[in-house]
């Protein structure tokens, strides 16, 4: 076991469709000695790692934390320095919402090399999955990404601020805050902005639900939605050619009343 050199690679998965996987993580994954992952939305992508790998499950589910994130940064660091090269992976993108950051800066600080491998980010493949541009010529210049649930298990202030402008607004893990983002929509007057809701995105079990800041909370309990969940809240979402015909619809009920 001698004059094994570290090496730590961060990969992310992307957000749940295997084939969403890019050729460098794939690359990356065929290397791997050791592969520390979260729970991920699709565990196929580890059969792309060696037989031989050893495979550590290391994520996070609600009520269920496996290891803390002291405890997942020095496994990562432990098993570089025990077996070479480690591949950290990661659902989504490792820098958007991953702690990706901090469990690079931990590596780094024992001077060992690490190599960022970004994933494909549910924040934009998620709503294109459903047709949705998160931005739009015309429509929508900017959008916002953010995460339903900071570190202390509040709503980020920044929904708040995100609710006054003309951007598009996708939320992360909100969806136990989400009766508090359409308060703070409503509060600013956009009960009739279009809503879509996409759980487990891009996967065999994904499920849709959409409709208005107004009219998104019956649409849940109806279709039964729950995490892992993304919000998108936008005009773009009317957009979408796939959720066109009930915005249509649902405007013509409108009229009629």
């Amino acid at each position: 076991m001698h004059n094994i050199k570290p090496k730590i690679t961060l990969v992310g998965a992307g957000p749940g469709d295997p084939d969403l996987l890019t050729l460098k993580a794939v690359k990356a994954l065929a290397e791997a000695n050791v592969v520390l992952y979260d729970a991920l939305a699709n565990e196929e992508i580890l059969d792309y790692a060696p037989k031989t790998a050893i495979r550590i499950f290391v994520g996070k589910r609600i009520g269920n934390h496996a290891y803390t994130q002291d405890q997942i940064n020095q496994l990562i660091v432990d098993n570089a320095l025990t077996y070479g090269k480690v591949v950290r992976l990661k659902g989504g993108d490792s820098f958007i919402f991953g702690r990706g950051g901090e469990e690079i800066d931990f590596a780094e600080s024992f001077g060992i090399e690490t190599i960022v491998v970004p994933g494909i980010s549910s924040v934009v493949a998620v709503p294109a999955s459903q047709g949705i541009s998160i931005t739009k010529r015309g429509v929508s210049e900017s959008f916002w990404a953010i995460t339903g649930t900071t570190s202390d298990r509040k709503l980020s202030s920044d929904v708040a601020l995100a609710a006054q402008s003309s951007a598009t607004v996708v939320i992360l893990m909100g969806m136990h805050k989400l009766a508090q983002i359409i308060d703070l929509f409503q509060k600013e007057d956009k009960g009739n902005l279009p809503v879509a809701i996409i759980q487990n995105g891009t996967t065999a079990e994904e499920k849709v639900g959409v409709g208005t800041v107004d009219s998104i909370l019956e649409v849940v309990k109806q279709k039964e939605l729950g995490s892992p969940a993304i919000i998108v809240l936008g005009e773009v979402v009317r957009e979408s050619s796939k959720l066109k015909g009930f915005y249509e619809e649902f405007l013509s009920k409108e009229i009629a009343r």
